[in-house]
C-alpha cells in the first residue's frame, strides 16, 4: 500500500474511529450521569463487582483473536470463519463456568443478589464473541464508519432503556439492562451493515495457526484485565460496594476521555503500524507521531481535569458523591501515561512480537501485584496510589524495548513529551487557583474550562508547539478538500442547468 493512499486511510480511519469514541462515550456519559443521579452508590458496586468477571472471561473471546486476524496480512474467508466458530464455542463454555460458580462468588462476596445478577449479566460473553470478527474484518478493511453506527446504536437504546428502569425503581437490574442491550444492538446492527459473513468453513489449521499467535497475546491482556479487575477485587472483598463504586465512579471521568482518544488512534494505529512494520525508519515516525499527538491532546486534559475535580463532581453527580473526588484526581495520574504506553505497545504487537509483549505483561504484572499487596490493607486511597505509580513504572518499561526494535530511545521519547506536559502542569496550576474564589460552583467550574483552553491553545500557538501546528496543518488540509469537493459539484450543477 502506498504511502499516500495508507495516510489517507489513516486519516479517514482516525475521523470515523474517533467520532465513533467521542459521540458514543459522550452520549453514554450523559446517561450515566442520570443513571448517577437516580441511584446510589452501593447499586453500582455491585454491578462494578459483576463486571469484573464478564471482563476476564471477555478477553478469551475478545482479545487477540480480531488482532491476530489484522495482523495476518493474507487472512482470508477461511480463517474469518474458522475463527468465528472457535470463539462462538470457546465463548458458550465461559458463559456456563460463569453459570455455576455465580452461587460460590455470592457467598464469598456475602452478597446474594449477585447470584443472579452474574447468571444474566453474563451473556454479554457469547454476543462478544459473535461481534469480535465482524469488528475485525472491518478494522483490517479501515471500515470504520460501519463500526460508528453499530456502536452508536447501542450506546442510544441501552441508555435510554436503563434510566426509564431506573426512574421506575429497578435499580441494580437498570444497569444490567444496559449492558445487555447495547451488546445485543451493537451485534445486530453491525451484523447487517457489515460485509462479512460466517461462510460454512472451519479448518483447524487455520484456528492453530491464527491461535498459535494469538493466544500469546491474550495471555497478555487475560493478565493485564485480571490485574486492572484485581483492585476491584480487592475493594469489593476488604470494603464495601459503596467504597468500590466511588473508586470506579472516579476512574469514570478520565477513563471516558481517555477511550474516546487513545483507544480510537490505537484502533486505526494498529493496522497502520502492521501495513509498514518491514520499515523500521517508518514505523518509527508513525509511532512517533502517534504519541506526540494524543499526549498533547491527553495530557492538559488529565490535569486540567484535577484541577477541576471538585466542581465537576458536585456539579453533575451531586454532593452524595463527592467521595469519589480524591480517586478522580488519582486515577488521572494513572491515565496521563496512557498515550505512552498505546504507541509503544502497538508497535511492538505490529511487529508480530507477541512474545515480547507477553514476557512484559508479566514483567509489570508482577510489580503490580506487589504494590497492591503492600497498599491492599492500608486504605482505597493507598490502592489507587499504588495504581497509579504502576502506571508510570509500566510506561518505562514499554518504552525501553523500541530502543532495539526502532531505534526510539527513553530520552527521545521524553524530549517528544516534555512540551505538551510542561505546558499542562502551567495551564492546570493557574485554573487550580480560580477554585479559591467565592463564586458559585457552576461559575468557578465554567471559569476554569474556559482559562484551561485559552491558556493552553494560546501558549500552543505562541511558543509553536509541533503537535498544535500539526494538528492545524491536518485540519487545514481537511476543510480545503471539502471546500474543493463543494465547489466541483457546485460546478458540475452550475454547468448542467
Amino acid at each position: 500500500m502506498g504511502d499516500k493512499l495508507l495516510k489517507n486511510k489513516v486519516i479517514s480511519g482516525v475521523f470515523w474511529a474517533f467520532s465513533e469514541r467521542v459521540i458514543s462515550q459522550g452520549v453514554s456519559f450523559v446517561l450515566s450521569i442520570i443513571l448517577a443521579r437516580l441511584l446510589m452508590p452501593n447499586e453500582y458496586g455491585i454491578i462494578a463487582l459483576v463486571l469484573v468477571f464478564t471482563n476476564l472471561a471477555n478477553v478469551f473471546v475478545s482479545n487477540g483473536i480480531g488482532e491476530t486476524l489484522i495482523q495476518k496480512k493474507d487472512a482470508d474467508e477461511t480463517d474469518f470463519s474458522s475463527l468465528f466458530y472457535f470463539s462462538l464455542t470457546v465463548s458458550v463454555g465461559l458463559y456456563m463456568m460463569l453459570f455455576f460458580l455465580a452461587p460460590y462468588i455470592a457467598v464469598f462476596y456475602d452478597n446474594s443478589e449477585l447470584e443472579s445478577v452474574l447468571r444474566v449479566i453474563a451473556l454479554i460473553i457469547p454476543l462478544s464473541s459473535i461481534i469480535t470478527i465482524q469488528q475485525a474484518y472491518v478494522s483490517k478493511k479501515m471500515m470504520f464508519k460501519k463500526m460508528f453506527f453499530s456502536t452508536i446504536g447501542g450506546t442510544l437504546a441501552s441508555g435510554l432503556i436503563g434510566i426509564v428502569m431506573a426512574y421506575y425503581g429497578y435499580g441494580v437490574w437498570s444497569l444490567v439492562a444496559q449492558y445487555l442491550i447495547n451488546a445485543v444492538v451493537n451485534t445486530i446492527v453491525l451484523f447487517f451493515i457489515a460485509q462479512w459473513r460466517p461462510k460454512l468453513k472451519f479448518s483447524i489449521n487455520s484456528v492453530k495457526q491464527l491461535v498459535g499467535f494469538g493466544w500469546k497475546l491474550v495471555v497478555a491482556n487475560f493478565i493485564n484485565v485480571f490485574y486492572a479487575e484485581l483492585r476491584s477485587l480487592m475493594i469489593g472483598k476488604l470494603y464495601t460496594p459503596a467504597a468500590l463504586a466511588y473508586y470506579n465512579r472516579g476512574n469514570q471521568f478520565p477513563n471516558l476521555l481517555i477511550t474516546s482518544i487513545d483507544t480510537a488512534v490505537g484502533k486505526v494505529l494498529f493496522p497502520a503500524m502492521a501495513e509498514v512494520n518491514n520499515d523500521t525508519a517508518h514505523l518509527k515516525n508513525v509511532t512517533r507521531r502517534s504519541m506526540k499527538v494524543t499526549a498533547y491532546i491527553i495530557f492538559p486534559l488529565m490535569i486540567g481535569l484535577m484541577s477541576i475535580a471538585p466542581s465537576l463532581i458536585e456539579l453533575l453527580l451531586t454532593r452524595k458523591w463527592m467521595e469519589a473526588v480524591p480517586f478522580l484526581q488519582i486515577c488521572c495520574v494513572f491515565w496521563l501515561f496512557q498515550p505512552v504506553q498505546t504507541a509503544n505497545w502497538q508497535a511492538i504487537k505490529a511487529l508480530g512480537r507477541s512474545d515480547m509483549i507477553m514476557k512484559l505483561e508479566i514483567y509489570k504484572k508482577i510489580i503490580g501485584v506487589t504494590l497492591l499487596l503492600i497498599s491492599m490493607n492500608i486504605s482505597v486511597y493507598a490502592i489507587a496510589m499504588s495504581n497509579a505509580a504502576f502506571a508510570g513504572i509500566s510506561m518505562l518499561i514499554n518504552m525501553l524495548p523500541n530502543k532495539r526494535l526502532m531505534n526510539y530511545s527513553m530520552p527521545e521519547q521524553f524530549r517528544d513529551l516534555a512540551p505538551s506536559l510542561l505546558l499542562s502542569l502551567v495551564m492546570g496550576g493557574s485554573i487550580y487557583t480560580i477554585s479559591w474564589l467565592s463564586l458559585p460552583t457552576i461559575a468557578i467550574l465554567f471559569l476554569q474550562i474556559g482559562c484551561g483552553a485559552i491558556i493552553y491553545v494560546g501558549a500552543s500557538h505562541l511558543f509553536k508547539l509541533d503537535s498544535y501546528v500539526y494538528l492545524l496543518s491536518m485540519l487545514s488540509t481537511k476543510l480545503r478538500r471539502r471546500s474543493n469537493v463543494l465547489t466541483s459539484t457546485q460546478g458540475i450543477v452550475i454547468k448542467k442547468w
